[in-house]
């Protein structure tokens, strides 16, 4: 079983290209840097609860959606 981090990466990167958004694209959107979002969606950072808020709701998704 992936891990938690693993499987929020994956949901954010999945979220993100249903709403045909770029990592760039959304990182403006969320003000958070492109490079950090890339290591986010490769789960290489663990993300801290401010920055998925940020992410969540550049999605225009609950946060839930994305840990679930």
């Amino acid at each position: 079983m992936p891990s938690a981090t693993a499987r929020v990466a994956a949901r954010i990167a999945e979220i993100r290209a249903q709403r045909g958004l770029t990592q760039e694209s959304l990182a403006a959107r969320a003000r958070i840097n492109r490079v950090t979002l890339a290591r986010l969606e490769r789960a290489l950072h663990p993300p801290n609860l401010d920055t998925l808020e940020r992410i969540a709701r550049a999605l225009g998704v609950d946060l839930v959606d994305l840990v679930k």
